[in-house]
């Protein structure tokens, strides 16, 4: 599977701060939960990359 391998699977997805600290991505399809702590950088990092993953997939339209 890659990154343009579409999927008919339904999913939630949440973000918010821990009481530790972290932010959490938790995504959740049917039986599987698959949460992923990251500190405040990282998250600011993955952010920056969502950011122009935006801005890339813009450029395609």
């Amino acid at each position: 599977m890659s990154i343009n391998t579409e999927r008919d699977i339904e999913a939630n997805l949440q973000i918010g701060p821990t009481d530790r600290g972290m932010v959490r991505i938790f995504i959740e399809a049917g039986e599987l939960e698959v949460p992923m702590d990251f500190d405040p950088d990282e998250a600011d990092e993955i952010a920056e990359e969502i950011r122009a993953a935006a801005q890339a997939a813009r450029a395609v339209r």
